[in-house]
């Protein structure tokens, strides 16, 4: 496990209690799991993720990450539209893992309110989540 200091969380994103990130790209929303979140699953074997078209309420499970040590739900942390999916994960769910920021994006969705993006916390916040 990953001291607090020795994670990556990059200012360009915004961050849920759950542990996702959402990240803003033109109209478009992406989202996936923190340097955190992925660090405390350990070695990620699969993920399941939804179709594109599907609608999610923010704070609605959207998919699972399964691990050596537990399954996990994903939680939206806007509503949106899914509008493309992480195909690469599932032969390669070990993406999540080695690049939670980049290569293992999740999601990406045409968010239903973009101020629910400003209501996630910055990176302080949620560093303080975590400590606290």
């Amino acid at each position: 496990m990953k001291e607090i200091s020795e994670l990556v969380i990059p200012d360009d994103r915004r961050y849920a209690e759950d542990h996702e990130w959402v990240k803003v790209d033109g109209d478009a929303a992406v989202i996936g799991i923190s340097d955190y979140a992925q660090d405390q699953l350990g070695d990620v074997v699969f993920v399941e993720l939804p179709s594109v078209g599907a609608v999610f309420d923010k704070g609605a499970e959207f998919g699972t990450v399964e691990s050596v040590k537990a399954v996990s739900e994903l939680y939206m942390p806007i509503g949106g539209e899914v509008t493309a999916v992480n195909t690469e994960l599932e032969d390669a769910p070990e993406r999540v893992n080695a690049d939670p920021y980049e290569g293992g994006w999740m999601i990406r969705v045409k968010a239903a309110d973009p101020a629910e993006i400003n209501a996630l916390m910055d990176k302080a916040a949620y560093l303080e989540a975590l400590k606290g």
